[in-house]
């Protein structure tokens, strides 16, 4: 999988994507993660991206021209087709173009399984009062949001959704069984994990853990998950949940 961050400030996005597991999957070949600076594409020699909103307004808002010349550029070098309309949206399928906004729908789990599925993935970072509409109107698929709050860069939330996503890519993590299981990919929290000691301050692992009955072990798992949903997001479960 090849995944394109662009951005105005490329060592927030890459620092944290060069440690652990994500790191390796890039030294194994397993993800080809770019990081590019969108001041390259800027055309004046102060390399500016960002203007004053017509109409007036506080703040000021990532200009179009450098977004559409990096993704046709990105594009190109990835050998993807581009309509000859004006638009830089891809033909080739496999490919997505995000940008990373507070506007747009909630990063989930369901969508990093279907980011993880693609052949390549482009991140835009929004930055400031946000971007130039044309932006949004005529050069991305889709706008994601990793929560209901605003961060300083959109830098932050790509290297959220890279990890997400590259830690989902076949090879990526030790355990193949580690993902299925993650809180979210069931729909419901993950059930509680323990490891040794078995007593710890009086605390005891639950027996259950411990008697090696495979199906009792995975009941107990459910009805923890199914509790646990119910506790801190009920808003996950689904009609027909019987929770404990």
């Amino acid at each position: 999988m090849r995944l394109d961050i662009i951005t105005i400030f490329p060592e927030i996005a890459a620092g944290p994507l060069a440690a652990s597991m994500i790191g390796k999957a890039q030294q194994r070949g397993l993800v080809d993660l770019r990081v590019h600076n969108l001041r390259d594409w800027a055309r004046d020699k102060h390399r500016t991206t960002d203007d004053m909103p017509y109409g007036g307004s506080q703040g000021m808002v990532m200009k179009c021209e450098p977004f559409f010349a990096a993704i046709e550029d990105v594009m190109r070098d990835a050998g993807c087709e581009m309509r000859d309309t004006g638009s830089s949206r891809n033909l080739q399928p496999g490919t997505r173009i995000t940008l990373l906004s507070p506007g747009g729908r909630p990063f989930t789990q369901a969508i990093a399984e279907a980011y993880a599925r693609l052949n390549h993935l482009i991140l835009l970072c929004g930055h400031y009062e946000g971007v130039d509409q044309r932006v949004i109107d005529h050069l991305i698929d889709e706008e994601i949001s990793i929560g209901d709050y605003v961060l300083t860069n959109g830098a932050l939330a790509a290297a959220v959704v890279a990890d997400a996503v590259i830690r989902l890519i076949p090879g990526v993590l030790g355990d193949e069984n580690s993902a299925p299981d993650d809180s979210f990919s069931s729909g419901r929290l993950e059930f509680p994990q323990y490891t040794r000691p078995v007593e710890f301050r009086g605390w005891r692992v639950p027996e259950v853990l411990l008697s090696g009955h495979h199906a009792e072990i995975a009941k107990w798992r459910h009805e923890q998950s199914l509790a646990k949903t119910r506790r801190v997001r009920p808003d996950l479960l689904q009609p027909g949940d019987n929770v404990p």
